[in-house]
């Protein structure tokens, strides 16, 4: 069975959903260190909304209220974590 592009794309959107849900989860419970939680968080939410971006846009229907909604707000919260992730790496010796 071969995969078209955009078939590709919906698994992969659907892999990086997961595991940006469980990195957020994962700092939300069980990490104690904050500036770790607040990374995890952070690649978390880029991943998440990365693949909800990816689905929205490789929608066939038309776009509704909603998907504009996605279409918006997504890249806002991806650039605001990279800004943060960027903001809280460790120093080079």
């Amino acid at each position: 069975m071969m995969l078209a592009a955009p078939e590709i794309a919906v698994l992969g959107s659907w892999a990086a959903t997961g595991l940006g849900l469980g990195l957020w989860m994962w700092g939300w419970v069980a990490e104690r260190h904050p500036i770790r939680k607040q990374r995890l968080q952070d690649s978390g939410i880029v991943l998440l909304f990365a693949g909800i971006l990816t689905r929205v846009v490789t929608k066939d229907q038309a776009f509704g209220v909603w998907d504009w909604f996605l279409l918006f707000v997504s890249p806002l919260f991806m650039a605001a974590a990279l800004w943060r992730l960027t903001r809280t790496e460790t120093p080079k010796p």
